[in-house]
């Protein structure tokens, strides 16, 4: 019994035998299902739900069972035993590092933290309430005018030094589009410090000769990266995607994925969480809330995924870290209403039927919240932890020889065949 789908066409009455691989079928040989002179079919699929874009080894996930891997280590693994900055390493290079290769790592990326004093300008430049976001997103982009190198896509060396280049800066661009909004002078790497420790210095150090991060914040900022750092194909890596396949520079594409996690569909998940979590404000709240959601008058943010039919891991790792935050920060008064609602949700026959678990968003913000975030900086936080996955998905990309330029086609339902009629007759 071979792997193949045969399809008959009601229209000519032709059979087609169609190769299954890896679960998939390929949409050229669709394509060569025709009748007469049509064009041959194509396949509709808006948001692409149940269309593979390319082949990747990055990262794997099993929505069933509630299964994320990166390079074949589970997240609950990496979360526990690795280090943000290894994991990036696994991610860009496919394996573990050895001792020397993760210290010539880390000392690359340390010393690459450091940007143009020109980019601080530039920075400088945006209004005093401008998002973090759209700072991000510009200042990624103009990169590329700093390093036109980077153009050089085909020289394995040059693709190196881009992708620990955009690693290093990133925390740095992140700080300052904070530190920005808040009208206080942006504050240097400080190379004496681990990656987010130093990422954690450029947010909040004032007058202080030198600024001593609380181990546990740099742990449970570190974990959050970790569970960031990549997630299959997504939104924001399918534009990284779409746009590295026209062979631009990396940080163009990178720019795309900061785009395209801006939108509230993406990456704003979580502050719609602590929306809701205020507007429930007590645990007494809860059981009126939950019949609303049930009559369709009010919506269960942080709840399900388009992936996930199971817990989210990453949600129980992140349940974790919130402990650790609050041991130094305090509870916030937010987190009993999570635990109530999560504890309700899950036992709800309502919730269970439908396969809606908790997912990362739900406890991520209160987290943020509590080391003193504004939501607009949420997604930042988000970005810097998920760069080291676009860039990974990036070098794949460019790697690929079966890629092409990104080209969906479309179905046309406009006019046809119209004559035009000049405008001093049409205004006559």
């Amino acid at each position: 019994m071979t792997d193949s789908l045969t399809v008959r066409d009601n229209r000519t009455g032709a059979e087609y035998d169609i190769p299954i691989t890896d679960g998939t079928i390929r949409a050229a040989d669709i394509g060569k299902i025709k009748a007469d002179d049509d064009p041959g079919l194509a396949v509709y699929d808006p948001g692409f739900v149940n269309t593979a874009s390319c082949r990747s080894s990055v990262t794997y996930i099993d929505g069933e069972a509630g299964i994320l891997e990166y390079r074949g280590y589970p997240i609950e693994q990496l979360a526990e035993k690795s280090s943000f900055l290894e994991v990036a390493y696994l991610l860009i290079h496919g394996s573990l590092p050895t001792k020397e290769e993760y210290d010539a790592w880390v000392h690359e990326i340390t010393y690459h933290t450091f940007v143009h004093e020109n980019v601080k300008s530039f920075m400088q430049g945006f209004r005093y309430d401008a998002h973090p976001m759209g700072m991000l997103m510009a200042s990624v982009g103009a990169l590329s005018t700093f390093y036109p190198d980077a153009r050089n896509i085909g020289d394995a060396d040059n693709r190196h030094i881009q992708i620990v280049r955009m690693i290093a800066k990133m925390p740095t661009l992140g700080a300052w589009s904070f530190r920005h909004a808040q009208g206080k002078p942006y504050v240097y790497p400080d190379n004496d410090l681990t990656y987010t420790e130093n990422f954690l210095s450029m947010l909040f150090k004032m007058s202080e000769t030198k600024y001593a991060a609380d181990p546990r914040i740099a742990k449970a900022l570190d974990v959050l990266f970790i569970l960031h750092a990549d997630h299959e194909q997504n939104c924001s890596t399918n534009a990284v995607r779409s746009v590295g396949s026209s062979q631009v520079d990396p940080y163009s594409a990178v720019a795309a994925g900061i785009a395209a996690l801006y939108g509230p569909l993406h990456g704003g998940a979580n502050e719609a969480v602590l929306k809701m979590l205020r507007r429930i404000g007590s645990k007494e709240n809860i059981p009126a809330f939950i019949e609303g959601v049930k009559a369709g008058n009010e919506r269960l943010m942080g709840f399900g995924h388009r992936v996930y039919k199971n817990y989210d891991p990453r949600a129980k790792i992140i349940k974790k870290a919130c402990d650790d935050v609050f041991e130094v920060t305090g509870v916030n008064p937010l987190l009993e209403v999570a635990q109530e609602l999560e504890k309700i949700a899950l036992e709800d026959e309502y919730f269970v039927k439908r396969k809606l678990y908790p997912n990362v968003d739900f406890y991520s913000g209160l987290i943020y919240e509590a080391l003193e975030f504004p939501p607009e900086m949420f997604t930042v936080l988000f970005a810097i932890g998920r760069t080291p996955g676009w860039l990974a998905q990036w070098l794949e990309l460019v790697q690929d020889k079966e890629q092409k330029i990104a080209r969906p086609k479309q179905i046309y339902t406009g006019e046809r065949t119209l004559d035009f009629v000049p405008a001093e007759e049409r205004w006559a």
